[in-house]
């Protein structure tokens, strides 16, 4: 594992953004440089760390892991749907087929819990207990097991937009027509094949995927996977060993992604509203090794650590990948 020294040593240099001459338009997302080259995209993962909807400071190696281990995910998913992936050429850069986003987020969820706005958690401790169109039983307690997994789709707000995620539901979706009938049910297929697999997967490694979100977009008439999936970023992973005994005392799970991290905000009294308080050092640290131990976990190789500043090896690779094309 990496050291704590050598974390702190590279968060001065962690990338905040890439420039890449002759690609064109740069658009940011909260953690993506994307560039749009007609049927081609170039996906680089930075460094920056999300949350509540807000970038709230930078961790190093994250976007290395988060891209690699999407890549990893994106292979072992294929079987089930096709994705945008076409080459990993650099640790933090894919590049992808150009994708038409769909605006709807797919979230599934097999417990009972979260901590943003969006999470049924948050609705169901308020009294609600129709949640996404959803109904659900009195009497559930937090992190406890759903039945089965639900979906509970959100607004996708574009590319660089600094709207929130909103809560939709199935009726709503197919009313309004946001997406087309028959590829949100497709969708929904989809999202709970991805989930089960997901699931089976994780169990083998000791960790449970508690719930994670699926973003999907159109190449012509076809339905393809985008974005990232099953990562620290996109999914909630708890420690499996542990999970029961916790939950009969009434004590929160054991996390291994980035919920520690929004924990640490919401103590703060920070959820998203006004200046973010400053990252602590042990806080940067955590998150970095949160980071790599689940791509270590989950995909059964070794994170290969990397010097900063890494901005001009991203350009390069970009470039000596289109020079062989």
């Amino acid at each position: 594992m990496i050291q704590r020294k050598t974390i702190l040593e590279s968060h001065p240099f962690c990338l905040k953004t890439v420039d890449i001459p002759n690609l064109g338009k740069k658009h940011q997302g909260k953690v993506r440089d994307v560039y749009i080259l007609k049927d081609k995209r170039v996906v680089v993962t930075t460094d920056r760390q999300s949350a509540f909807d807000r970038i709230l400071g930078y961790i190093p190696f994250k976007g290395a892991v988060l891209n690699s281990l999407a890549y990893f995910w994106f292979k072992k998913t294929k079987k089930i749907i096709d994705n945008h992936v076409i080459d990993m050429p650099n640790p933090n850069v894919l590049i992808a087929k150009n994708c038409k986003p769909l605006p709807v987020e797919m979230v599934v969820r097999g417990y009972m819990t979260g901590v943003t706005n969006t999470s049924i958690w948050h609705s169901y401790q308020k009294g609600e207990r129709s949640i996404y169109g959803i109904k659900f039983p009195d009497g559930m307690k937090k992190n406890q097991k759903l039945l089965q997994p639900v979906i509970t789709p959100t607004t996708h707000p574009e590319m660089g937009s600094d709207k929130h995620d909103e809560r939709l539901t199935k009726k709503e979706i197919i009313e309004n027509k946001i997406v087309d009938k028959n590829i949100y049910e497709k969708m929904e297929e989809v999202s709970l094949e991805l989930f089960r697999l997901g699931s089976q997967w994780c169990k083998k490694k000791g960790i449970i995927l508690v719930d994670t979100k699926y973003e999907f977009g159109m190449i012509g008439e076809k339905l393809v996977l985008m974005d990232e999936i099953h990562t620290p970023d996109s999914s909630r992973f708890w420690i499996a060993k542990t999970y029961e005994g916790r939950f009969k005392k009434g004590l929160e799970p054991e996390n291994f992604d980035k919920e520690f991290l929004r924990l640490w905000y919401k103590d703060k009294g920070y959820t998203g509203d006004g200046k973010p308080p400053k990252m602590s050092d042990d806080l940067i640290v955590e998150t970095s090794k949160r980071y790599i131990g689940a791509y270590e976990i989950l995909s059964g190789e070794k994170f290969k650590s990397f010097k900063y500043p890494i901005g001009g090896k991203i350009g390069g690779s970009v470039n000596k990948y289109f020079e062989k094309k």
